[in-house]
């Protein structure tokens, strides 16, 4: 008897002192689906931010809502039937697909005025408004976009597009970090600023990118910023981005190894209470 009251005494005390089990639902585009694809990845990584957080904090269980290609514009066009689920913690990490597909930005009022998905920044109140209704009460982590290198498939070389070292359709990418940025401080959203405080730019999204010389014929591999006046062409040269170029990105845009761990460590930062 004495034994038993023992053993109640002490699950007591483990259960008081033990961390309190904490439900996340990640939203985002293909470097939060890539989390649970890396065989799309070329098996080029391991580990994204999802898991890496969750390793580090076993009472931590994440939901992957990461959409290939996604946008903010999806996402809050489709928010009804995504099936997303009551949860103490959401992230949000949208934006670069916003920016190279050529959505429309806005304006802070938008946002404010709730003005549909017509723009990037209507798109985030429809989204951070669902949240809202599923658990007043959760915290709701905004995520800028990363700066981005050229970015060549690995699985299909033709889709490729150039680094966010010039716009598209007249916007930068940093506009839409920008905006993200400005939403979560109105809003009082914490917010991870990959874009300019991560250490992530255009000098180490890859090491390097291997193109042929036009003069030569040869491949050299040439730096950021020479390889962006380089012509590549995706039905004739080979892949430009051999194991050896990869840095925090491993194909100039989707995050490598080392790069979803300075992703995991940001988001760690800025989400208190999970210890």
């Amino acid at each position: 008897m004495k034994k038993l009251l023992l053993l109640s005494i002490c699950i007591l005390i483990y259960s008081a002192f033990a961390p309190r089990k904490i439900t996340w639902v990640a939203i985002g585009d293909s470097i939060t689906y890539l989390n649970d694809h890396q065989n799309e990845t070329g098996n080029r990584v391991t580990k994204g931010y999802m898991t890496l957080i969750t390793e580090k904090f076993p009472h931590v269980t994440y939901i992957n809502k990461g959409y290939n290609g996604w946008t903010s514009v999806n996402i809050a066009d489709k928010i009804e039937t995504l099936g997303l689920e009551k949860a103490d913690v959401y992230t949000v990490f949208l934006g670069t697909n916003d920016w190279w597909q050529g959505k429309t930005l806005g304006t802070y009022s938008d946002y404010e005025n709730n003005t549909g998905s017509g723009t990037v920044y209507g798109a985030f109140r429809i989204i951070t408004g669902k949240l809202k209704t599923l658990n007043k009460k959760a915290k709701i982590i905004l995520i800028t976009p990363m700066q981005r290198g050229d970015f060549v498939y690995i699985n299909n070389a033709k889709n490729n597009a150039f680094g966010s070292y010039k716009p598209k359709k007249d916007q930068g990418l940093e506009q839409f970090a920008d905006a993200i940025v400005e939403i979560g401080r109105r809003d009082k959203f914490p917010v991870v600023d990959l874009y300019h405080d991560s250490g992530m730019n255009l000098e180490n999204m890859v090491n390097f990118k291997r193109l042929k010389d036009a003069a030569t014929g040869e491949y050299k591999n040439y730096t950021y910023p020479e390889y962006t006046s380089i012509p590549f062409d995706a039905e004739k040269d080979a892949y430009p981005y051999p194991v050896e170029s990869i840095n925090m990105t491993y194909d100039g845009l989707h995050p490598s190894d080392k790069g979803y761990q300075v992703i995991a460590r940001m988001i760690e930062k800025k989400w208190k209470k999970l210890k």
